[in-house]
């Protein structure tokens, strides 16, 4: 028996030994290439074997709460005046006291948007081209 299982243990350490020596070393790259390609399968490695050494346990509890509904009540009152009826005026904005067109010979800058949901922003406008020049007038008949 003895000599059985050191034969089963010779073969079991011999088989991987070979094999390790019969196959070629794998070219990869460069220095660089060759270390970040052993970081890589490290890294994976050490994301599969790792939980085995290393368990978290998870500790799952019941407990139970009480619920508790909150509905506000709202009571409309009426409402009870001795002065007269008031009138509200709104008056309009007052127009900006900065220019939003500013004229060049040819052509204008445009101040749009309005600063809140637009921003502001100068548009340059062309003015028209000239018409173009007249036809010449047709030679005298002979």
């Amino acid at each position: 028996m003895r000599r059985f299982t050191g034969l089963l243990l010779a073969v079991l350490l011999a088989v991987p030994l070979s094999i390790g020596v019969a196959i070629p070393a794998a070219y990869a790259g460069s220095t660089g290439t060759n270390v970040a390609l052993g970081l890589a399968s490290f890294a994976v490695f050490n994301q599969l074997v790792g939980p085995l050494f290393h368990p978290r346990h998870a500790y799952a509890g019941y407990r139970e709460r009480a619920v508790i509904y909150e509905r506000p009540v709202y009571v409309e009152r009426p409402v009870y005046s001795t002065y007269p009826s008031q009138v509200v005026v709104v008056q309009p904005a007052p127009p900006p006291a900065y220019p939003t067109v500013v004229q060049y010979p040819h052509g204008r800058y445009e101040l749009r948007g309005d600063g809140v949901r637009f921003a502001y922003q100068w548009v340059w406008i062309p003015s028209a081209p000239p018409p173009p020049p007249a036809a010449p007038p047709p030679p005298p008949a002979p």
